[in-house]
């Protein structure tokens, strides 16, 4: 197997700019609109980020660790979404890179910008010190987030490859809708 030595200064370019706009466009969604919305609406969106980010984490690490041999084994039986996975695998630096780091990590703010909205509506309906809030709502963030990736990554890892295939197949039904 080929190994890539050179870094490719396009493709960094690319996945900045791109990570840079959808950073944007999910930003400023976040700021407009869950200060709209109730709390408990919050709180939901926030469980939906979170677990974005960790089914994310999933793929990333999928496409790392799948077997090429197996889905050029079932691209020669004629399964299409196998060849797309087949390009993946190939390319598993910036699949990897985009669903690690970029949408990984933009959830990750995203479910930081919820979690002080949450913190701020809870401090005016409580008693209670906004700091404790706020300190406690992203201490919850952090630890779903990072306990929620340390099992996604053991279970990629066991089943990179049906993980990969499912989430072929998925990018696949959405890329035949448009």
């Amino acid at each position: 197997m080929k190994t890539k030595n050179k870094i490719d200064k396009k493709w960094v370019l690319t996945i900045t700019i791109v990570a840079f706009l959808i950073s944007l466009v999910f930003s400023i969604v976040a700021d407009t609109l869950i200060p709209n919305v109730s709390t408990y609406l919050s709180i939901i969106l926030l469980i939906l980020v979170i677990f974005l980010g960790i089914v994310f984490d999933m793929v990333g690490v999928s496409v790392t660790v799948a077997d090429i041999k197996k889905f050029n084994s079932m691209a020669s039986q004629k399964i299409k979404e196998a060849s797309i996975g087949v390009r993946y695998i190939k390319n598993a630096d910036r699949v990897s890179s985009f669903c690690n780091d970029v949408i990984g990590d933009i959830c990750g703010i995203v479910s930081g910008t919820v979690g002080i909205t949450i913190s701020f509506s809870l401090a005016r309906r409580f008693p209670i010190n906004p700091s404790i809030i706020t300190l406690t709502i992203t201490a919850l963030i952090a630890s779903i987030t990072i306990g929620g990736k340390a099992i996604g990554k053991t279970i990629a890892i066991n089943h990179s490859n049906s993980i990969l295939l499912k989430f072929v197949k998925i990018i696949n039904f959405f890329q035949r809708r448009k």
